[in-house]
């Protein structure tokens, strides 16, 4: 059966809005992903269309090095494994690499043989797309960046960005 391979940028959300989380303030990556956990089902909301909840601090081992992917879903819609790492601060270059030893490891051991490669999202609190670029570009699996927002953007600020965006749009011939 022939079946349509849907692209994981265009799936998953960006940025993810949480501010059903409560998290104010300075806060670790535990209670981020304890307060994710006990919000499941508005996170999967969130994320999108037809995401179940596989896994939480899911161990895998490499060589003699225990490591801990923070979240797993499996996309019905993308018919994948869907790693998350989530980050408090801003996206790195060595949160790519991170992400690619977990979907290596996660295409070879745990995804099945009628399944899509596995996709990686780094949901980090500040996206810098420059760096995500070159961290990202010519990985052979697909890893992605997303921001998280505790709080939607006041008025001012959502119609600033909506004018940017209008202005880049029609400067590009769109």
């Amino acid at each position: 059966m022939y079946r349509r391979r849907l692209d994981p940028e265009t799936e998953i959300r960006d940025p993810f809005v949480l501010e059903f989380l409560g998290l104010e303030g300075e806060y670790e990556e535990s209670d981020l992903e304890n307060a994710l956990i006990r919000e499941i089902e508005k996170l999967l909301l969130e994320m999108g269309n037809d995401f179940t909840f596989v896994a939480r601090q899911k161990r895998l081992r490499i060589g003699t090095t225990w490591y801990k992917i923070d979240l797993l879903f499996f996309s019905r819609k993308l018919q994948c494994l869907v790693v998350v790492d989530l980050k408090i601060g801003k996206f790195t270059h060595a949160d790519a690499g991170q992400m690619n030893l977990y979907l290596n490891y996660a295409r070879e051991h745990w995804a099945l043989p009628h399944e899509n490669p596995p996709v990686g999202l780094v949901l980090c609190s500040e996206h810098d797309s420059a760096v995500a670029h070159y961290a990202l570009e010519g990985l052979a699996n697909k890893v992605m960046t997303r921001e998280y927002k505790l709080a939607l953007p006041d008025e001012k600020s959502l119609a600033r960005r909506l004018e940017q965006t209008r202005l880049r749009l029609l400067g590009s011939g769109r």
